[in-house]
């Protein structure tokens, strides 16, 4: 895989303040790493519970925030070095797809206003007539047309048809990679499906990269093809989709997975019984393992490094468990 190929993440560390005027600093984000090819349609999706960094991860791929220590290369270019014409063009490549798309557009402004300033100032479309047949074109995509929108205001839409408008902005500029932010979250069970299908087309017809952000793993299950498991900032396992749900390797993903999954006995035999979580900040500022607090494996340098990443039959894992690890 080459590097005009692949969104490249470089030992990425993100860093936030907390107590008395933030002065003390916890890793939001430590040390995350991850190759992602381009060539190949496919979802990710970024897995975990709430404070977990995956927005936090997300956010740095678009651009939005800068990481401490690290860096995001997209096809051979570090993003947060971008500028002028160069940005633009990762603007046009890579689009985001936010959680709640009744903040994504201004209730006083015109839902069409959104895609003609797209076109114009992101896509460089001046000709009236060219610009609105990209825009239809983009609509029906996702079911809907500029006839339906035109002069309408965000009140006049339903959860689900904003968040399919959000999608048919973003591809205005035909991307190659969306950002999803948990897209479904807000909306009733019975739209998730109809805009899970839409994303699967987009990867299946446009041949596109999904990176997508949830912490509904049946979701996940349905749209991914390969999952990153994070737990307080760390990335503690990454693989084919598949794998990571019949086999998980790490104690967290186990636990995960168990929430949702029907018991089995023949896998509940290999883990013993997890321990209740900690005060969050309090696992966030553990120089080890996040999950030592909780996981019944726990040896004493699980508490003090880091675990490596670990290849285990096409799976990346963070925990000493695989590692022939003697103390000495």
């Amino acid at each position: 895989m080459s590097e005009d190929s692949k969104l490249r993440i470089e030992n990425v560390t993100k860093l936030y303040g907390y107590g008395l005027l933030g002065l003390k600093k916890f890793k939001a984000l430590d040390n995350i790493s991850m190759d992602i090819d381009l060539t190949k349609p496919r979802i990710v999706v970024l897995a975990g519970e709430t404070g977990s960094g995956k927005t936090t991860l997300l956010r740095i791929i678009m651009g939005m925030v800068k990481p401490n220590i690290g860096r995001v290369f997209y096809k051979g270019r570090d993003i947060h070095k971008l500028r002028g014409s160069e940005a633009k063009w990762y603007r046009r490549e890579v689009q985001p797809i936010f959680q709640d798309p009744y903040e994504t557009f201004n209730p006083l402004r015109k839902i069409d206003s959104y895609f003609y300033d797209t076109i114009r100032n992101v896509v460089g479309i001046k000709n009236r007539g060219e610009a609105e047949h990209r825009i239809d074109e983009s609509l029906r995509f996702v079911g809907l047309s500029l006839d339906r929108v035109k002069g309408k205001y965000p009140h006049e839409f339903s959860g689900g048809e904003l968040q399919r408008i959000s999608i048919a902005r973003a591809l205005l500029t035909h991307p190659k990679m969306l950002l999803a932010d948990e897209p479904v979250s807000m909306l009733d069970a019975t739209l998730r499906v109809g805009i899970l299908n839409i994303l699967k087309n987009l990867k299946e017809k446009l041949n596109m990269v999904i990176i997508y952000v949830t912490h509904d793993l049946s979701t996940a299950y349905y749209i991914g093809d390969d999952i990153s498991i994070m737990y307080r900032g760390t990335l503690v396992e990454y693989g084919p989709i598949s794998k990571v749900y019949q086999e998980p390797r790490h104690p967290y993903t186990y636990a995960l997975l168990e929430s949702i999954l029907e018991p089995d006995p023949s896998i509940r035999e290999r883990y013993p019984a997890i321990k209740p979580s900690s005060i969050e900040l309090k696992e966030f500022l553990i120089p080890g393992c996040r999950y030592a607090n909780r996981c019944p494996y726990a040896k004493e340098i699980c508490w003090h490094t880091l675990p490596p990443p670990t290849n285990v039959d096409g799976v990346v894992v963070r925990c000493w468990k695989y590692l022939d690890y003697k103390q000495s």
